[in-house]
């Protein structure tokens, strides 16, 4: 696994689709074709998050093992969601998130957690350019009553 630049943790590649979607197939956010889908292992530690972004595709996150992680959504409309991936779903952690395109995301581990093993996969699939690292200052002032997290899930400018 390698660092993520920008966002933070640990990933590595593990599927990109051999087919390609054409540019005129796709919706204008799209500045040229794209792989059917993509996925990645993905791994946070103690000591990364990942830092509050948005991508051009929905994204679909898999818990596989490992500490609970605490996700801020934060909705294009001005609403915010705060999820635990986790195991425990007799206790509301869940094992799958779907972060619509164009929605705000970050995530940490819960305090005293080691590390967690997660996947995403991404359809149209991912490209560096379809990623946008969020702006604190900007945030804080779109969604105030998430500013603890926002804190948390940004880095000083």
């Amino acid at each position: 696994m390698e660092p993520l630049v920008g966002e933070g943790g640990y990933y590595v590649e593990s599927y990109r689709a051999s087919e390609k979607i054409a540019q005129a197939g796709l919706p204008a956010r799209y500045t040229g074709e794209r792989d059917f889908s993509t996925a990645i292992l993905y791994l946070l530690t103690d000591d990364t998050f990942s830092a509050l972004h948005r991508l051009s595709s929905d994204e679909i996150y898999h818990f596989y093992l490992g500490d609970p992680v605490t996700m801020l959504q934060l909705r294009p409309e001005g609403t915010s969601e705060v999820i635990i991936l986790g195991q425990d779903i007799l206790n509301e952690q869940r094992v799958q998130v779907t972060v619509p395109k164009s929605c705000w995301q970050g995530c940490l581990l819960n305090e005293g957690g080691r590390f967690a093993l997660m996947g995403t996969t991404v359809a149209p699939g991912f490209e560096f350019g379809d990623f946008e690292l969020g702006c604190r200052e900007e945030l804080l002032e779109q969604y105030p009553k998430q500013r603890d997290l926002i804190l948390k899930l940004t880095r000083q400018e």
